[in-house]
């Protein structure tokens, strides 16, 4: 299709605050260099509120006021920019990005073969130049060097020609612009020393640097493909249509686009689940896997929730839809996922800058060194072989690569932790951090409070009291539901308000509420607060019998004292901050074995804690979900909260964790202190690595081919530095999705 033809406002969409977005597929994105090139392009336009590059699936995100931009002219300026820009479609884009790791593989089989004959014959002219090698023979293995070297360098130097050729048709320099410019002077310089019988040529050195670049540049690309594959993972759980139930009973097949908040949606059995929502009829398993962690199939039936992405059993359910696609969990997990790979920290911005400036100081170093060894009477000949040594030592590859390749690795690494960022620089904060504060309720414990101990209830009226429990709202009720697995309720129920519900069963009364409601005397319910201080408690009675108490309290999550445990042993202050009453909290902090808690804290007094912490030196990390935890969230050096928070509380935090279980919030803050690490040791690697490597390569005392190997040495270091992080402890403990 003609692009010039193409309607771009097709594939525009609102966005907040009367902006609109569009996504787009870039090419000719090859390093950092080009991100901040297009970011700050872009940003020249009137009008553009936000422009970002994701590097790993080559994606550029633009909003902008439409009143003073159009979508043609964003296109026109990529183009001006030198690059072409397509509607971003995940299938179309995962297939030029396959395409474009096969011609790298290609590209890099050819340089490597070709650069081994190569040197054959290099190193059989290096040893008969020191002992008895004819000119002719030393002629001849050049020009048959020559006669291998060239289509090499034709071929496999294409990603570095049709790059350096864009950025320079756009009046920009870009890291392949050296690389090329390297190349060609190696071998035209070598063609004119053999044609001069010289007795030094380079082909093996254009042919290795190439080698060795490709080498780079297809574990780069390799790297950046397993992230990406996370999130095609979640794409790919996405339902395209729903089944939905019309007023008169029929099922029509729809795009999920068509689903409302309150349509009846049938899923079968093996089914994905398309949209959020609340099970209406039918019972079933469904892998919450996405929502938990948890693989082992969870049992639903009426009631009970369930949300998009999920995979039903073997068991038919119909479905009322809370939520429509597009503000689904799955969807929100999208979103988050988006946010972390595009997002940019300090030390990505610094090496963005370096980078864009190395450029210019690479070429200038190379042509100072060309004329100061003409200055100091060099022939012109060993002047251009030394600027040509200067100008492939110097090529910045490494800097380039050195944060970007920790960031997708470590993105990658807590997404598979059930971490998803919302801040570019949240890896940098967790690593800083000294003191967890937690919020109790939602974050150490479960939202959803549970029976602790059904004392003397008997299977029989447990059974009778859930299905009581199914005609009330109350979040005890609930609890009581979930123990019994009750699924049928009573047909005539009636309640007394603030008090608790009753129904006659087979001629008997049977009452479930509050412990006054059923005539329980005080001194039996503090004989059982006693057992279970901070517990809520309930009352059954079953007619003429006496009636009986039950407990229940929001259970801690299933690891987390085995967490509190780990975070003790590395050395982070654990605090307990929660809004819920003193012997509730008391009773969590003592099982989890927590000295600082503070309970009936008002969100005023959390942000008013968290900033007494702050200015006593720490670095507090604050895990909350409710919406009192927002500001304290938004006001700790850095926060996490769980994925089913509330929305505001997501919002606020700079991280996301998936899951019932808090070992995320471990794992976020070992994956960010080792890749703080990495990174760290990347740049000292790519700053010691030039200011060794280019003084010796001025001097004249390295080779082509040295520079070279050495170069490409210190690319492949950081790129493995960065791998690392897969293999340290403390990786994954979250299976991929």
């Amino acid at each position: 299709m003609n692009v010039h033809a193409r309607d771009w406002d097709a594939f525009v969409t609102p966005a907040e605050e009367g902006a609109v977005h569009m996504d787009l597929a870039v090419e000719g994105i090859t390093c950092a260099a080009c991100m901040g090139e297009i970011e700050r392009g872009l940003s020249r336009l009137p009008g553009i509120r936000k422009a970002r590059v994701n590097l790993t699936s080559q994606r550029l995100a633009v909003d902008w006021d439409t009143g003073q931009t159009g979508a043609d002219e964003i296109v026109a300026e990529l183009s001006r920019l030198g690059y072409t820009a397509h509607p971003f479609d995940p299938a179309s884009q995962k297939d030029r990005q396959d395409q474009t790791g096969k011609n790298l593989l290609r590209c890099m089989a050819v340089a490597g073969f070709a650069g081994m004959n190569i040197m054959l014959l290099s190193v059989s002219v290096w040893s008969g130049n020191a002992t008895d090698i004819t000119p002719e023979t030393r002629d001849f293995f050049h020009w048959l060097s020559a006669l291998i070297a060239l289509p090499t360098v034709a071929y496999s130097g294409r990603p570095f020609f049709k790059s350096a050729f864009t950025a320079l048709r756009a009046g920009r320099l870009n890291m392949d612009v050296p690389i090329v410019i390297g190349v060609t002077l190696a071998v035209g310089l070598s063609l004119i020393q053999t044609m001069q019988h010289q007795h030094h040529a380079y082909f093996e050195s254009a042919v290795m640097l190439l080698f060795f670049l490709l080498v780079g540049r297809y574990l780069d690309h390799n790297m950046r493909g397993r992230t990406r594959s996370f999130a095609e993972n979640i794409a790919a759980l996405k339902a395209e249509v729903a089944a939905r139930i019309g007023s008169d009973g029929s099922v029509r097949e729809v795009p999920l686009s068509k689903i409302k908040p309150g349509d009846m949606v049938l899923v079968m059995a093996g089914d994905r689940v398309p949209v959020d929502g609340v099970v209406f009829d039918g019972r079933s398993e469904i892998d919450q896997s996405l929502v938990t962690g948890e693989t082992i199939l969870h049992a639903v039936g009426k009631g009970a929730q369930v949300y998009a992405g999920t995979l039903n059993g073997d068991g038919t359910l119909k479905v009322r839809v809370s939520t429509a696609t597009g503000a689904t969990l799955l969807d929100e997990v999208n979103r988050l996922l988006e946010t972390a790979t595009q997002a940019k920290s300090l030390y990505v911005r610094l090496a963005d800058r370096a980078a864009q400036l190395y450029a210019p100081i690479v070429h200038g170093a190379a042509a100072v060194t060309f004329a100061g060894w003409m200055f100091a009477g060099a022939d012109w000949q060993p002047a251009l072989v030394i600027a040509i040594s200067v100008l492939i030592i110097t090529c910045p590859c490494a800097l380039g690569l050195a944060v970007p390749a920790v960031q997708v690795v470590a993105s990658g690494q807590l997404f598979k932790s059930g971490v998803l960022l919302n801040s570019g620089d949240a890896i940098e904060r967790l690593s800083d951090v000294d003191t967890i504060v937690f919020d109790k309720t939602g974050t150490l414990t479960t939202a959803e409070p549970c029976l602790l101990d059904n004392g003397q209830l008997s299977y029989e009226l447990l059974a009778l009291a859930g299905r009581l429990a199914l005609s009330s709202r109350h979040p005890l009720s609930s609890a009581l539901v979930k123990a019994s697995g009750a699924l049928r309720p009573f047909g005539s129920v009636s309640e007394t308000p603030g008090a608790g519900i009753e129904a006659t069963v087979d001629g008997v009364a049977l009452r479930l509420g509050s412990p006054a409601f059923c005539s329980v005397p005080d001194a039996e319910i503090g004989a059982l607060l006693k057992m279970h201080p901070g517990a809520s408690v309930i009352a059954v009675k079953h007619g003429a019998e006496p009636a009986v108490l039950l407990p229940l309290r929001q259970s801690l999550r299933q690891d987390a004292a085995a967490v509190m445990r780990e975070l003790s042993g590395l050395g982070y202050q654990l605090e307990i901050l929660s809004g819920d009453r003193k012997g509730a909290v008391r009773a969590v902090a003592e099982e989890l074995g927590l000295a600082n808690w503070q309970a009936e804290v008002k969100p005023g007094d959390k942000i008013a804690h968290l900033e007494a912490l702050k200015q006593q030196g720490r670095k507090v990390l604050m895990v909350g979900d409710g919406l009192n935890d927002a500001p304290a969230l938004a006001g700790a050096h850095v926060s996490l909260s769980p994925v089913t928070a509330v929305h505001l509380s997501q919002a606020a935090a700079d991280a996301v964790f998936l899951g019932d279980k808090l070992q995320p919030v471990a794992d976020a803050l070992q994956i960010s202190r080792r890749a703080r690490k990495a990174i760290e040791q990347n740049l000292w690697i790519s700053a010691l690595y030039n200011v060794v490597a280019v003084p010796i390569a001025v001097a004249g005392l390295v080779t082509p081919l040295m520079a070279a190997v050495a170069m490409s040495a210190s690319s492949i270091a950081v790129t493995a530095n960065a791998l690392r992080l897969r293999w340290g402890e403390g990786g994954s403990t979250r299976s991929e999705l």
